[in-house]
């Protein structure tokens, strides 16, 4: 298993990509140490600093001053959300592994519920049923929810929340490209690990504005679709019912 610098095991690790992000992480990182130290669960933080370009990293190393539980990931350049979550899960050592943005519109109080259904599942991705975002974005939502359901032939709800917990093993084979953190959740059904969908509570964006628009994704999401599509169509799906093994006998 996972162990600490300290030599002990850790239970979990939350991976949390940053890009831009140093109004939120003072108040993000207090209310995950209320809601994780109650528990008496051992976890680390990976903050994976996306090329910010304000004092994001600057924070994250104050918060590592006083905390060892804390790391810090940072990308050269910013090199996208899928890009920042890889680099988090290579880093992370934990046996459940917890994605979640930096922008407080992620409850951490979520956090004990997600876990506590990987004793049944493989992974719990979260649905926003009450999206706390403008109309237009919510909008676009539904339909893209219902465009990549319809061509990947999945039945997520949201497939734009990015809050979601892991066992460790649904990692081991995940390979991710640009855009692909999107369609994690389609990607581990296809390899065989079971994947629920649970409601989760969704907060108003308090300081920043959001990175990621609705002109700026709809036509390179539409492409990783088709691409997913194609993967899905093409995927191996065999069951080995015997394998003697061994070597054959001389003589």
């Amino acid at each position: 298993m996972p162990e600490s610098p300290s030599g002990s095991t850790l239970d979990l690790s939350l991976v949390i990509p940053v890009y831009n992000e140093e109004a939120n992480l003072p108040l993000l990182w207090p209310e995950i140490r209320e809601v994780l130290d109650p528990t008496g669960l051992r976890y680390e933080i990976v903050f994976v600093d996306d090329g910010s370009r304000d004092r994001s990293a600057e924070a994250i190393r104050g918060f590592r001053e006083r905390d060892p539980r804390v790391r810090l990931v940072r990308l050269k350049v910013n090199s996208g959300e899928s890009a920042a979550t890889d680099a988090g899960f290579k880093a992370a050592r934990g046996r459940w592994i917890v994605t979640m943005d930096a922008d407080l519109q992620n409850d951490p109080h979520d956090i004990p519920a997600l876990l506590g259904h990987l004793d049944r599942w493989d992974a719990v991705t979260g649905w926003r049923t009450r999206r706390e975002d403008p109309w237009i974005r919510k909008i676009s939502s539904r339909i893209a929810n219902w465009v990549r359901n319809t061509i990947s032939g999945d039945a997520i709800q949201d497939s734009g929340c990015t809050f979601r917990a892991f066992r460790r093993e649904c990692l081991r084979g995940l390979t991710l490209y640009r855009g692909f953190h999107r369609f994690i959740p389609t990607l581990l059904r296809m390899q065989g690990f079971r994947v629920l969908e649970v409601p989760v509570n969704h907060r108003p964006r308090r300081f920043g504005e959001s990175k990621y628009g609705i002109a700026n994704r709809a036509f390179s999401a539409f492409q990783d679709l088709l691409v997913v599509r194609w993967m899905a169509e093409r995927h191996l799906r065999y069951q080995v019912i015997e394998d003697l093994g061994g070597e054959g006998r001389e003589g």
